[in-house]
């Protein structure tokens, strides 16, 4: 399962919804792109459950534009997401407890003004990310080797 994560309307922050609307439908992939409600969604995926959730958001990474890892779940204070009213920490963490594997994916925005569609490098990546996972190698998505924030 991909879940998309961000805000469609404040450009590269709807990359991961962008990522869960092109899955949509393709084989061996269920796809939610849960936009800002992620806390919406959590009664979805407990239903299935999934083996597998992918979760993609934008994700201050200090990459070049369109660049995406995998975040370390100690590392998921990089996403750029925010709830309508619950912690995003909070809400992965419940997720957490209801999936098997749980993957933090980040896409590096590069314009986050109001305004839709993505920049041309941010879409280029998230080409890429969904290329990857169509032929089932999102382990092949590089992991994050960049220091945590700090608290």
């Amino acid at each position: 399962m991909v879940v998309g994560v961000g805000n469609p309307l404040r450009r590269d922050d709807g990359a991961g919804v962008w990522v869960a609307r092109q899955l949509a439908g393709a084989p061996g992939w269920v796809t939610i792109p849960a936009g800002l409600a992620l806390e919406n969604v959590i009664g979805k995926i407990e239903k299935l459950p999934p083996k597998l959730v992918v979760v993609v958001d934008a994700a201050e990474l200090g990459l070049p534009p369109g660049e995406f890892r995998r975040l370390p779940w100690e590392w998921r204070g990089r996403m750029l997401a925010s709830t309508h009213g619950l912690p995003l920490e909070l809400v992965l963490g419940r997720l957490s407890q209801e999936v098997e594997n749980l993957e933090l994916v980040g896409i590096q925005p590069g314009e986050l003004g109001w305004g839709e569609g993505l920049s041309p490098q941010v879409a280029a990546g998230a080409q890429r990310l969904v290329e990857l996972l169509l032929s089932g190698r999102w382990r092949d998505i590089p992991l994050c080797r960049l220091p945590p924030r700090p608290g």
